[in-house]
């Protein structure tokens, strides 16, 4: 837990609405924290732009961030993106143009204000991440450095749409967030009396965002837009790339540290999807100090020893057995001066007959594999939150339905870091199929651990933006890239691989059920080992947790939600995984507003019917001001039939207990190689 901070080497005045103006008349809300002696005395920025209301959704966490980094010298800037929260206009998708335009407008009047020494940074986790990437490839020259956490270069294949090409159980259940998210009214305290016509407005609009991104089942211009990946080199300023191993986004940072030739660092943890001070994942950091560093390096020109450290700095998890939480993971920190490391080496391992993972190939064999639709119930969430159960349990159930492939018991601490691949060559009796690969870390008892994971959509085995039907009975090759990670294997535990043609709920099951016959002896895995570095022992220890006091908030018991729970029908073989979204109860006692919330997604699926896969999402949102109760009800579902995608969502807002606005929409789209 983070000590809380009180003082501070300047004073701080939070102002709690000023509108930016934009060139087309537009105003986007922002909250400023900065030193009371700014104005006489300018300092540098940092913008944080999210579309997740500053007013009253990230109010809590806002203040203790922002506070303390004000406090050391610095104006803060939480702004909403163009109609979400208390500014103007309307949103029409996530990492949209107008969006990065709208911040690179923001970036210029804000250097151009009095309180503000012309210099610029912009800091994000997730969203706020993504466009800090995106607005640096746009180059505003006010903008010197970025600081993003737990976001992608790659729109496509690393985000929650399309993983490897597969649809991604996220898909859904973001959109259906966001369509939560995105009607709900701004507060009339800042807005004044035109809040109603803004609120209508919104509702009027608000469309979900599922049905144009599944138009979209290729990696074409839609998702190249926004992903930096397709030209680094547009980015001209520092980046300092952060991201944690239970994240969903950590092989950005390697990515990111490879792909461009600006000042950088990388840094990965062992957290969720979190900024590195406030986790639910064990060893926190002083992630403040950290900022401070990088900021007063590159925006006061101090001395801070920053860049001469590792360029990549990671923690080096110990093996740990099987189970669905974490609030701590063991092992020790460990860098490397170069990302890309010359000292990485490639380590092969055969996939050889009777399920035999050795140094040596074996000749070659055909092994068939058609696993049941069961494959995958425990696979926890693909982004991993920081809530209870998002881990992955014990892989011998799933083993039970996949092509397992061990090794022989270790003789010593292997430790890897990087992105493990899979090479198969394999034959499909199906034109459509995927592909699950898991490395686990089986302990000497059996128990074995998932270490990392990968997908891939077979027909998207060349190309993602010119996928191919598969020729039955035609042997291919193909690579699957498993998410980067650091892992060590203990003295004694074996390394196994487990292949699978489904991994529900977490990836959508292919039209049919497959059957992929793999050719042993000439598949194999490639594992980035790590040797030892004496110098991990001389790195910096980094400073313990601080903050600065949050707002006064009170959380009240959550409202009656739905668990963390899988169920399957031994008789019917229907399956369903549950996981629950967005439940609390928080009153704001300093903006006199209470908000409820409760949501959760569901996913069906029958086994031995790939066509039986279905998706629920409710969501259920008050907010409570002291003369005006907004309610939010959602609800939708996506299923599907061999040709088609089929999407439904309804919604129905409320103002102190009367209806005031319901849409529905239904939609068939349909399936492109997925």
């Amino acid at each position: 837990m983070a000590t809380i901070q009180t003082e501070f080497p300047f004073a701080v005045k939070v102002i709690e609405n000023v509108f930016v103006p934009l060139p087309d008349g537009t105003r986007l809300a922002a909250r400023i924290w900065m030193p009371e002696t700014a104005p006489a005395k300018p300092v540098p920025a940092l913008l944080e732009y999210l579309p997740y209301r500053k007013r009253d959704g990230t109010r809590g966490r806002d203040d203790p961030m922002h506070t303390w980094l004000a406090g050391h010298g610095y104006a803060c800037i939480r702004l909403d993106i163009r109609g979400t929260g208390d500014s103007e206009g309307l949103i029409d998708d996530e990492y949209t143009e107008q969006e990065q335009i709208d911040g690179c407008d923001a970036i210029s009047w804000i250097a151009e204000q009095g309180w503000c020494d012309g210099q610029v940074a912009m800091i994000g986790i997730s969203w706020g991440g993504f466009n800090g990437l995106q607005i640096a490839a746009r180059q505003p020259p006010a903008l010197k450095t970025i600081i993003t956490v737990g976001s992608t270069d790659d729109r496509y294949a690393t985000d929650i749409h399309w993983i490897g090409g597969c649809l991604s159980k996220d898909n859904f259940d973001w959109s259906s967030t966001m369509v939560a998210h995105n009607d709900l009214p701004p507060d009339p305290v800042i807005v004044g009396e035109g809040w109603r016509a803004m609120w209508q407005a919104r509702m009027e609009h608000n469309t979900p965002w599922i049905i144009e991104w599944m138009k979209h089942q290729r990696r074409d211009s839609f998702w190249k837009q926004g992903s930096v990946c397709e030209d680094f080199s547009a980015i001209k300023i520092p980046v300092y790339a952060v991201s944690g191993w239970a994240d969903n986004y950590s092989e950005s940072v390697p990515r990111l540290l490879a792909g461009l030739s600006v000042p950088r660092r990388g840094l990965i943890g062992p957290w969720a999807h979190s900024y590195p001070h406030k986790v639910t994942v064990e060893p926190a950091i002083g992630w403040l100090q950290e900022v401070k560093r990088w900021l007063d390096h590159w925006l006061k020109g101090a001395d801070t020893g920053i860049m001469d450290e590792p360029m990549l700095r990671v923690w080096m998890q110990d093996g740990v057995p099987p189970q669905t939480c974490y609030r701590n993971r063991p092992g020790r920190w460990v860098g490397e001066a170069k990302w890309p490391s010359p000292r990485i080496a490639a380590t092969r391992f055969h996939l050889n007959t009777g399920g035999v993972l050795d140094r040596r190939q074996a000749s070659a064999a055909p092994m068939a594999i058609c696993s049941p639709l069961w494959v995958g119930l425990g696979s926890g969430e693909v982004g991993r939150y920081g809530d209870d159960a998002d881990w992955p349990g014990d892989q011998r159930e799933d083993d039970g339905g996949s092509l397992v492939f061990i090794s022989a018991a270790l003789t010593e601490r292997t430790e890897i870091l990087g992105a493990p691949t899979v090479r198969i060559r394999f034959a499909s009796d199906k034109p459509q199929a995927l592909v699950a690969v898991r490395l686990n870390d089986v302990a000497p008892d059996g128990r074995s651990t998932r270490v990392t994971v990968g997908l891939l959509n077979l027909t998207h085995r060349d190309s993602h933006e010119y996928p191919t039907a598969l020729e039955p009975g035609k042997v291919y090759e193909a690579e699957v890239e498993l998410d980067d990670i650091a892992h060590s294997f203990a003295p004694g535990h074996r390394i196994a691989v487990s292949l699978s043609t489904t991994y529900f709920p977490i990836a959508w099951p292919s039209p049919e059920l497959a059957t992929l016959t793999i050719q042993s002896g000439e598949s194999w895995l490639t594992l980035p080992v790590r040797p030892s570095d004496p110098e991990d022992e001389n790195l910096r220890p980094f400073d313990p947790p601080v903050a600065a006091p949050a707002a006064p908030v009170t959380s009240h018991p959550p409202p009656p939600g739905y668990p963390r729970r899988i169920v399957r029908d031994l008789l019917s073989g229907k399956m369903t995984v549950d996981f629950p979204r967005w439940t609390h109860e928080t009153e704001m006692h300093d903006i006199s507003q209470t908000h409820r919330c409760v949501g959760f997604v569901r996913h069906e699926c029958v086994d031995g019917d790939p066509l039986s896969a279905r998706m629920h999402t409710d969501y259920r949102i008050e907010i409570r001001r002291p003369d005006t109760t907004i309610g939010h009800h959602s609800w939708g579902t996506m299923s599907c039939d061999a040709t088609h995608f089929i999407i439904e969502m309804d919604i129905e807002l409320s103002e102190n207990g009367k209806k005031v606005f319901s849409r529905h929409w239904v939609e068939r789209i349909p399936r492109d190689m997925v």
